[in-house]
Protein backbone atom coordinates (compact mmCIF):
# COMPACT_ATOMS: atom_id res chain seq x y z
CA UNK A 1 0.00 0.00 0.00
CA UNK A 2 2.95 2.26 0.80
CA UNK A 3 3.31 2.62 -3.15
CA UNK A 4 0.45 3.52 -4.26
CA UNK A 5 -0.11 6.12 -1.46
CA UNK A 6 3.15 7.52 -2.97
CA UNK A 7 1.23 7.68 -6.33
CA UNK A 8 -1.52 9.92 -4.63
CA UNK A 9 0.74 12.02 -2.79
CA UNK A 10 2.54 12.58 -6.13
CA UNK A 11 -0.41 13.52 -7.57
CA UNK A 12 -1.87 15.90 -4.27
CA UNK A 13 1.64 18.03 -4.85
CA UNK A 14 0.23 19.02 -8.34
CA UNK A 15 -3.18 20.09 -7.24
CA UNK A 16 -2.13 23.41 -5.50
CA UNK A 17 -0.47 24.31 -8.91
CA UNK A 18 -3.03 24.14 -10.73
CA UNK A 19 -5.13 26.08 -7.93
CA UNK A 20 -7.35 22.98 -7.59
CA UNK A 21 -9.09 21.94 -4.31
CA UNK A 22 -9.53 18.39 -5.70
CA UNK A 23 -9.12 16.06 -8.55
CA UNK A 24 -11.79 13.53 -9.54
CA UNK A 25 -10.37 10.47 -11.18
CA UNK A 26 -12.87 8.69 -13.01
CA UNK A 27 -11.22 6.13 -15.50
CA UNK A 28 -11.46 2.54 -14.12
CA UNK A 29 -7.51 2.22 -14.58
CA UNK A 30 -6.78 5.34 -13.17
CA UNK A 31 -8.43 5.18 -10.14
CA UNK A 32 -7.22 1.14 -9.61
CA UNK A 33 -3.74 2.40 -9.87
CA UNK A 34 -4.68 5.36 -7.20
CA UNK A 35 -6.12 2.85 -4.79
CA UNK A 36 -5.77 -1.18 -5.71
CA UNK A 37 -9.59 -0.95 -5.99
CA UNK A 38 -10.04 -3.01 -9.14
CA UNK A 39 -14.06 -2.69 -9.34
CA UNK A 40 -16.10 -0.55 -11.43
CA UNK A 41 -18.35 2.19 -11.24
CA UNK A 42 -16.43 3.73 -8.73
CA UNK A 43 -14.49 7.32 -8.70
CA UNK A 44 -11.76 8.77 -5.92
CA UNK A 45 -11.72 12.25 -4.82
CA UNK A 46 -8.27 13.08 -4.42
CA UNK A 47 -8.15 16.64 -2.67
CA UNK A 48 -5.28 18.05 -0.33
CA UNK A 49 -5.21 16.92 2.58
CA UNK A 50 -8.35 14.09 2.27
CA UNK A 51 -8.90 11.25 -0.10
CA UNK A 52 -12.02 9.26 -0.90
CA UNK A 53 -13.46 6.70 -2.95
CA UNK A 54 -17.12 7.37 -3.86
CA UNK A 55 -18.56 3.77 -4.93
CA UNK A 56 -21.76 1.42 -4.28
CA UNK A 57 -23.14 -1.32 -1.93
CA UNK A 58 -21.76 -3.92 -4.23
CA UNK A 59 -18.65 -3.40 -3.61
CA UNK A 60 -18.41 -2.50 0.03
CA UNK A 61 -16.12 -5.41 1.15
CA UNK A 62 -14.24 -5.53 -1.65
CA UNK A 63 -13.04 -1.72 -0.82
CA UNK A 64 -12.56 -3.36 2.43
CA UNK A 65 -10.58 -5.74 1.11
CA UNK A 66 -8.23 -4.11 -1.84
CA UNK A 67 -8.52 -0.62 0.03
CA UNK A 68 -7.47 -0.70 3.24
CA UNK A 69 -7.20 2.52 5.19
CA UNK A 70 -8.94 4.54 2.21
CA UNK A 71 -12.45 6.05 3.16
CA UNK A 72 -15.47 4.98 1.14
CA UNK A 73 -18.50 7.04 0.53
CA UNK A 74 -21.46 4.25 -0.61
CA UNK A 75 -24.04 5.52 -2.16
CA UNK A 76 -27.88 4.57 -2.12
CA UNK A 77 -28.99 2.24 -5.24
CA UNK A 78 -31.48 5.21 -5.78
CA UNK A 79 -28.84 7.70 -6.39
CA UNK A 80 -26.55 8.44 -9.38
CA UNK A 81 -22.74 8.62 -9.41
CA UNK A 82 -22.85 11.52 -10.15
CA UNK A 83 -25.08 13.49 -7.32
CA UNK A 84 -22.93 11.43 -4.93
CA UNK A 85 -19.87 13.02 -6.00
CA UNK A 86 -21.87 16.45 -5.63
CA UNK A 87 -23.32 15.76 -2.16
CA UNK A 88 -19.23 14.73 -0.91
CA UNK A 89 -17.68 17.94 -2.88
CA UNK A 90 -20.28 19.90 -1.15
CA UNK A 91 -19.65 18.82 2.39
CA UNK A 92 -15.96 18.71 2.23
CA UNK A 93 -16.15 22.36 0.86
CA UNK A 94 -14.49 21.71 -2.64
CA UNK A 95 -14.40 25.29 -4.47
CA UNK A 96 -12.41 23.90 -7.52
CA UNK A 97 -12.59 20.28 -8.27
CA UNK A 98 -10.67 19.29 -11.75
CA UNK A 99 -12.16 15.99 -13.49
CA UNK A 100 -10.02 14.03 -16.49
CA UNK A 101 -11.68 15.90 -19.60
CA UNK A 102 -10.66 12.55 -21.89
CA UNK A 103 -12.85 10.15 -19.78
CA UNK A 104 -15.56 12.03 -18.35
CA UNK A 105 -18.43 11.93 -20.74
CA UNK A 106 -20.25 15.40 -21.59
CA UNK A 107 -23.36 13.53 -20.29
CA UNK A 108 -21.65 12.97 -17.14
CA UNK A 109 -20.09 16.35 -16.86
CA UNK A 110 -23.63 17.77 -17.43
CA UNK A 111 -24.85 15.96 -15.05
CA UNK A 112 -21.97 16.91 -12.43
CA UNK A 113 -21.99 20.41 -12.94
CA UNK A 114 -25.83 20.74 -12.37
CA UNK A 115 -25.37 18.92 -9.51
CA UNK A 116 -23.03 21.06 -8.23
CA UNK A 117 -23.53 24.57 -6.15
CA UNK A 118 -20.70 26.29 -5.30
CA UNK A 119 -18.05 23.65 -6.70
CA UNK A 120 -16.30 25.28 -10.24
CA UNK A 121 -15.18 22.50 -12.60
CA UNK A 122 -11.76 22.39 -14.65
CA UNK A 123 -10.57 20.27 -17.27
CA UNK A 124 -7.32 18.43 -16.26
CA UNK A 125 -5.31 16.26 -18.54
CA UNK A 126 -3.00 13.01 -18.39
CA UNK A 127 -2.22 14.01 -15.04
CA UNK A 128 -2.80 10.26 -13.56
CA UNK A 129 -1.43 9.15 -17.01
CA UNK A 130 2.21 10.92 -16.70
CA UNK A 131 2.18 9.52 -13.34
CA UNK A 132 1.87 5.78 -14.75
CA UNK A 133 4.77 6.49 -17.23
CA UNK A 134 6.87 5.89 -15.09
CA UNK A 135 6.99 2.02 -13.48
CA UNK A 136 8.52 1.40 -10.23
CA UNK A 137 10.26 -2.04 -9.70
CA UNK A 138 6.82 -3.64 -8.72
CA UNK A 139 5.06 -2.80 -11.88
CA UNK A 140 8.04 -3.95 -13.98
CA UNK A 141 8.06 -7.22 -12.72
CA UNK A 142 4.46 -7.62 -13.35
CA UNK A 143 4.90 -6.88 -17.18
CA UNK A 144 7.78 -9.05 -16.94
CA UNK A 145 5.41 -11.80 -14.98
CA UNK A 146 3.15 -11.12 -18.24
CA UNK A 147 6.12 -11.16 -21.52
CA UNK A 148 7.22 -14.75 -19.68
CA UNK A 149 3.75 -16.15 -20.00
CA UNK A 150 2.85 -14.90 -23.10
CA UNK A 151 6.37 -16.11 -24.38
CA UNK A 152 5.48 -19.68 -23.62
CA UNK A 153 2.58 -19.65 -24.84
CA UNK A 154 3.79 -18.82 -28.30
CA UNK A 155 6.18 -21.33 -28.44
CA UNK A 156 3.54 -23.95 -27.19
CA UNK A 157 1.63 -23.09 -30.17
CA UNK A 158 4.82 -23.18 -32.67
CA UNK A 159 5.01 -26.94 -31.36
CA UNK A 160 1.48 -27.15 -32.46
CA UNK A 161 1.79 -25.94 -35.73
CA UNK A 162 4.94 -27.62 -36.27
CA UNK A 163 2.91 -30.25 -35.36
CA UNK A 164 0.33 -29.70 -38.51
CA UNK A 165 -2.10 -27.94 -36.86
CA UNK A 166 -4.13 -25.87 -35.59
CA UNK A 167 -5.99 -25.65 -38.54
CA UNK A 168 -7.69 -21.78 -39.24
CA UNK A 169 -6.67 -18.41 -37.96
CA UNK A 170 -9.53 -18.56 -35.26
CA UNK A 171 -8.36 -22.03 -34.05
CA UNK A 172 -4.60 -20.77 -33.33
CA UNK A 173 -5.82 -17.80 -31.79
CA UNK A 174 -8.17 -19.84 -29.50
CA UNK A 175 -5.34 -22.14 -28.50
CA UNK A 176 -2.44 -19.32 -27.72
CA UNK A 177 -5.34 -17.68 -25.81
CA UNK A 178 -5.80 -20.94 -23.67
CA UNK A 179 -2.06 -21.68 -23.47
CA UNK A 180 -1.78 -18.29 -21.86
CA UNK A 181 -4.84 -18.94 -19.31
CA UNK A 182 -3.44 -22.52 -18.67
CA UNK A 183 0.37 -20.50 -18.09
CA UNK A 184 -1.11 -17.89 -15.37
CA UNK A 185 -2.55 -15.26 -16.81
CA UNK A 186 -6.22 -13.76 -16.29
CA UNK A 187 -6.58 -12.88 -19.34
CA UNK A 188 -5.03 -11.53 -23.11
CA UNK A 189 -3.82 -7.98 -23.25
CA UNK A 190 -6.53 -7.12 -26.48
CA UNK A 191 -8.17 -9.40 -29.04
CA UNK A 192 -4.94 -11.59 -30.56
CA UNK A 193 -4.06 -11.32 -34.03
CA UNK A 194 -3.31 -14.15 -36.48
CA UNK A 195 -3.40 -13.13 -40.06
CA UNK A 196 -2.06 -15.63 -42.58
CA UNK A 197 -0.17 -14.32 -45.75
CA UNK A 198 -1.91 -11.22 -47.85
CA UNK A 199 -4.53 -10.87 -44.53
CA UNK A 200 -1.73 -9.68 -42.40
CA UNK A 201 -1.00 -6.41 -44.35
CA UNK A 202 -4.10 -5.62 -42.04
CA UNK A 203 -2.10 -4.24 -39.43
CA UNK A 204 -5.16 -4.54 -36.83
CA UNK A 205 -6.74 -8.15 -38.78
CA UNK A 206 -9.15 -10.29 -36.64
CA UNK A 207 -8.78 -13.97 -36.66
CA UNK A 208 -11.42 -15.77 -38.86
CA UNK A 209 -12.56 -19.51 -39.38
CA UNK A 210 -12.21 -19.73 -42.77
CA UNK A 211 -8.61 -18.44 -43.33
CA UNK A 212 -6.29 -21.86 -42.75
CA UNK A 213 -3.04 -22.00 -41.19
CA UNK A 214 -0.99 -22.96 -45.20
CA UNK A 215 -3.23 -21.03 -47.18
CA UNK A 216 0.29 -18.89 -47.63
CA UNK A 217 3.60 -18.94 -46.62
CA UNK A 218 3.75 -17.43 -43.65
CA UNK A 219 1.57 -16.18 -40.81
CA UNK A 220 1.31 -13.08 -38.10
CA UNK A 221 0.69 -13.03 -34.47
CA UNK A 222 0.12 -10.41 -32.47
CA UNK A 223 -0.34 -11.53 -28.76
CA UNK A 224 -0.39 -9.89 -25.53
CA UNK A 225 -1.39 -11.81 -21.84
CA UNK A 226 -2.48 -9.82 -18.80
CA UNK A 227 -1.27 -11.04 -15.39
CA UNK A 228 -1.73 -9.32 -12.42
CA UNK A 229 -3.18 -6.23 -14.18
CA UNK A 230 -0.23 -5.36 -15.92
CA UNK A 231 0.29 -6.40 -20.12
CA UNK A 232 2.76 -7.79 -22.58
CA UNK A 233 2.21 -7.09 -26.03
CA UNK A 234 4.30 -8.94 -29.11
CA UNK A 235 4.53 -9.98 -32.49
CA UNK A 236 6.37 -12.80 -34.45
CA UNK A 237 5.89 -13.71 -37.91
CA UNK A 238 6.22 -17.93 -38.63
CA UNK A 239 6.82 -18.79 -42.11
CA UNK A 240 4.62 -22.54 -42.28
CA UNK A 241 5.50 -22.76 -46.11
CA UNK A 242 8.70 -21.36 -47.51
CA UNK A 243 10.91 -18.25 -47.23
CA UNK A 244 10.78 -16.72 -50.83
CA UNK A 245 13.10 -13.93 -51.61
CA UNK A 246 10.52 -11.02 -51.50
CA UNK A 247 9.85 -12.45 -47.56
CA UNK A 248 13.08 -12.41 -46.87
CA UNK A 249 13.83 -8.52 -47.96
CA UNK A 250 11.02 -7.41 -46.35
CA UNK A 251 11.82 -9.74 -43.21
CA UNK A 252 15.27 -8.67 -42.63
CA UNK A 253 14.31 -4.90 -43.54
CA UNK A 254 11.93 -4.84 -40.75
CA UNK A 255 14.46 -6.54 -38.21
CA UNK A 256 17.09 -3.98 -38.95
CA UNK A 257 14.58 -0.58 -38.75
CA UNK A 258 13.54 -2.62 -35.13
CA UNK A 259 17.00 -3.37 -34.01
CA UNK A 260 18.39 0.47 -35.05
CA UNK A 261 15.04 2.22 -33.09
CA UNK A 262 15.91 -0.45 -30.37
CA UNK A 263 19.16 0.73 -29.73
CA UNK A 264 18.46 4.10 -29.59
CA UNK A 265 16.32 4.01 -26.82
CA UNK A 266 17.80 5.85 -23.27
CA UNK A 267 17.28 7.94 -20.99
CA UNK A 268 17.14 11.56 -22.41
CA UNK A 269 16.27 10.26 -26.07
CA UNK A 270 12.85 11.87 -27.87
CA UNK A 271 10.45 9.78 -28.70
CA UNK A 272 10.00 11.28 -32.01
CA UNK A 273 14.25 10.95 -32.77
CA UNK A 274 13.60 6.85 -31.79
CA UNK A 275 10.41 6.58 -34.38
CA UNK A 276 12.55 8.24 -36.77
CA UNK A 277 15.57 5.55 -36.37
CA UNK A 278 13.18 2.86 -37.96
CA UNK A 279 10.81 5.22 -40.30
CA UNK A 280 13.53 6.75 -41.74
CA UNK A 281 15.98 3.46 -42.60
CA UNK A 282 12.59 1.85 -43.84
CA UNK A 283 12.31 5.29 -46.05
CA UNK A 284 15.26 5.09 -47.37
CA UNK A 285 14.60 1.45 -48.46
CA UNK A 286 11.77 2.37 -50.68
CA UNK A 287 8.99 1.27 -48.27
CA UNK A 288 8.36 4.03 -45.97
CA UNK A 289 4.87 4.61 -47.09
CA UNK A 290 3.96 0.93 -46.53
CA UNK A 291 4.41 1.52 -42.64
CA UNK A 292 1.79 3.89 -41.52
CA UNK A 293 1.31 3.64 -37.81
CA UNK A 294 3.90 4.86 -34.79
CA UNK A 295 6.65 2.82 -34.03
CA UNK A 296 5.59 1.80 -30.17
CA UNK A 297 3.40 2.62 -27.35
CA UNK A 298 3.89 2.58 -23.28
CA UNK A 299 2.32 -0.94 -21.79
CA UNK A 300 1.25 -1.21 -18.48
CA UNK A 301 -2.32 -1.87 -16.70
CA UNK A 302 -3.05 -0.49 -20.17
CA UNK A 303 -2.11 -2.36 -23.28
CA UNK A 304 -1.44 1.39 -25.11
CA UNK A 305 -0.52 3.96 -22.72
CA UNK A 306 2.47 6.70 -22.67
CA UNK A 307 4.60 7.47 -23.85
CA UNK A 308 3.77 6.97 -27.04
CA UNK A 309 7.03 6.48 -30.11
CA UNK A 310 5.44 8.13 -33.16
CA UNK A 311 6.25 11.50 -35.27
CA UNK A 312 6.19 14.71 -33.65
CA UNK A 313 6.00 13.14 -29.81
CA UNK A 314 7.99 15.39 -27.61
CA UNK A 315 8.20 12.71 -24.75
CA UNK A 316 11.77 12.52 -23.26
CA UNK A 317 12.31 9.07 -22.05
CA UNK A 318 13.09 8.38 -18.48
CA UNK A 319 13.95 5.28 -16.54
CA UNK A 320 11.43 2.87 -15.45
CA UNK A 321 9.42 3.29 -18.83
CA UNK A 322 8.29 0.64 -21.01
CA UNK A 323 7.49 0.58 -24.42
CA UNK A 324 7.05 -1.63 -27.35
CA UNK A 325 9.45 -1.41 -30.69
CA UNK A 326 7.23 -2.68 -33.76
CA UNK A 327 7.29 -1.32 -37.15
CA UNK A 328 6.30 -2.63 -39.84
CA UNK A 329 5.69 -2.93 -43.83
CA UNK A 330 2.46 -4.47 -45.38
CA UNK A 331 2.23 -4.39 -48.80
CA UNK A 332 -1.65 -4.62 -50.64
CA UNK A 333 -2.47 -7.87 -51.56
CA UNK A 334 1.27 -9.70 -50.92
CA UNK A 335 0.55 -9.18 -46.81
CA UNK A 336 2.86 -7.83 -44.17
CA UNK A 337 5.46 -8.39 -41.76
CA UNK A 338 5.82 -6.52 -38.18
CA UNK A 339 8.36 -7.48 -35.25
CA UNK A 340 7.70 -6.20 -32.01
CA UNK A 341 9.36 -6.45 -28.76
CA UNK A 342 8.88 -4.91 -24.97
CA UNK A 343 11.61 -2.74 -24.01
CA UNK A 344 12.25 -1.42 -20.25
CA UNK A 345 13.96 1.92 -20.20
CA UNK A 346 17.05 1.56 -17.89
CA UNK A 347 19.23 4.22 -15.98
CA UNK A 348 21.87 3.71 -18.62
CA UNK A 349 19.80 2.70 -21.35
CA UNK A 350 17.60 -0.44 -22.39
CA UNK A 351 16.84 -3.94 -21.42
CA UNK A 352 14.77 -6.26 -23.90
CA UNK A 353 12.27 -7.57 -21.27
CA UNK A 354 11.11 -10.04 -24.51
CA UNK A 355 13.45 -13.05 -25.70
CA UNK A 356 12.18 -14.79 -28.24
CA UNK A 357 14.49 -15.54 -31.44
CA UNK A 358 13.54 -13.35 -34.56
CA UNK A 359 16.20 -14.13 -36.72
CA UNK A 360 15.20 -15.33 -40.33
CA UNK A 361 16.51 -19.14 -38.93
CA UNK A 362 13.59 -18.51 -36.13
CA UNK A 363 11.15 -17.85 -38.04
CA UNK A 364 9.98 -21.37 -39.51
CA UNK A 365 7.21 -23.59 -37.88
Amino acid sequence: MDRILRRRDALRAQLAAKKLDALLVVAPTNVAYLTGFTGDSSYLLLGRDRDLIVSDGRFTTQLEQECPGLEAHIRPNVQSLNKAVAEVATRLGVGSLGFEAAHLSVADWEALKGELTGTSLAATTELVETLRAVKDDDEVARIREAVAIAQDAFLKLKGELRAGGPATEKDAADRLEAHMRALGATGTSFPTIVAVGRRAALPHARPTAETRIGDDDFVLIDWGACRRSYKSDLTRVVVTGKVTPEFERVYRLVLAAQERAIAAIRPGACAQDVDAEARSFLEQAGFGRFFDHGLGHGIGMDVHEGPRLRRESPTILEPGMVVTVEPGIYLPEWGGVRIEDDVLVTPDGHEVLSSLPKGLDAVRA
